[in-house]
């Protein structure tokens, strides 16, 4: 996918199950029972979304660190990124340690 800029970077928001729901939804506080239900909701409003895959690659790739994006909360997209980085650093080793044939 082509790197997004300006104003079109976000366009697909407009179109997110999200829009009409009160923000603080995917926002929670603390770690308590409470919390995990509000996190239930806001995943639950996350997996009807049309745009949620969109969603999930922009706080990727912007590093987001708070809220929930994309049916992802801040712990499992930190999740994400390491074992992304550790497959990039695999596959780096991989390629670099390959033994040449001799002639």
């Amino acid at each position: 996918m082509a790197a997004e800029h300006g104003d079109h970077a976000t366009h697909w928001r407009e179109q997110g199950a999200c829009v009409r729901i009160d923000p603080d939804l995917f926002f929670p506080i603390g770690n308590g029972s409470l919390t995990h239900v509000q996190i239930a909701e806001a995943k639950a409003v996350c997996r009807r979304c049309p745009v949620m895959d969109r969603c999930l690659d922009w706080a990727m790739g912007v590093e987001q660190v708070e809220g929930i994006w994309g049916g992802k909360t801040e712990g499992e997209r930190r999740l994400m990124r390491r074992r992304d980085s550790a497959e990039h650093h695999l596959g780096a080793l991989c390629v670099t340690s390959v033994p040449h044939a001799r002639s």
